[in-house]
């Protein structure tokens, strides 16, 4: 072998060890574990990435900190995480499959619940503060930054004063029930648009729909 074929085979290499860690994606639904808490408006996270699963027909395991699950869609691999550390602690499971999957904070999407937009209504940003979101605030202690892209899906906020906790916490009304059978497709799209498109045409493509 020249040493022209040499250096081309040293540069295959490389790249083959850097485009799978670029070509995969952290999706982090937050929630709370427990079957009183499955249809309640604050695990809206966890709902949309049960969706997802059963549409690329993919099953979640147990794993440390929480129920993972794994497919492959136009050459990106998806790594779907369920934390299993109640939302006030979501920042562990966050930064732990991130090392240990070695996925690049660009590479993270959280999916939350919003009070403070309209019902159904979606938002993705590339940072932000976390909104007295308790989840969100843990993962911006335990990463040390706010700049990662977070997946907001509004909630609504069709509460009396004082009631914040009891609504989030509450179960979906039917009304939000039947809508939410026109959302959740869409939720997905979006989650594959990050993955497939990029932040910034996901958020153009989606924002305020």
């Amino acid at each position: 072998m020249n040493f022209k074929g040499f250096f081309k085979n040293i540069l295959n290499t490389k790249r083959a060890t850097k485009e799978p860690l670029m070509k995969k994606f952290l999706i982090v639904g937050l929630g709370n574990i427990g079957e009183k808490y499955t249809n309640t408006r604050h695990n809206i996270g966890f709902r949309i990435l049960d969706e997802l699963a059963k549409t690329k027909q993919v099953e979640f395991e147990t794993e440390k900190l929480g129920d993972v699950a794994t497919f492959r869609f136009k050459g990106r691999t998806f790594i779907l995480l369920k934390p299993n550390t109640y939302m006030n602690l979501s920042g562990k499971a966050v930064k732990f499959w991130m090392q240990k999957e070695k996925v690049s904070i660009d590479n993270l999407l959280v999916i939350t619940d919003d009070l403070n937009i309209d019902f159904g209504t979606i938002r993705v940003k590339g940072k932000g503060s976390d909104g007295g979101h308790n989840g969100l605030k843990d993962i911006q202690d335990k990463l040390v930054t706010t700049k990662y892209p977070r997946f907001r899906f509004g909630v609504g906020s069709n509460f009396s004063k004082g009631r914040q906790v009891d609504y989030v916490l509450g179960d979906w009304s039917a009304e939000e029930e039947s809508k939410l059978i026109e959302r959740l497709p869409k939720s997905i799209e979006v989650v594959l648009s990050f993955g497939t498109q990029g932040l910034a045409n996901t958020m153009n493509n989606f924002n305020g729909k």
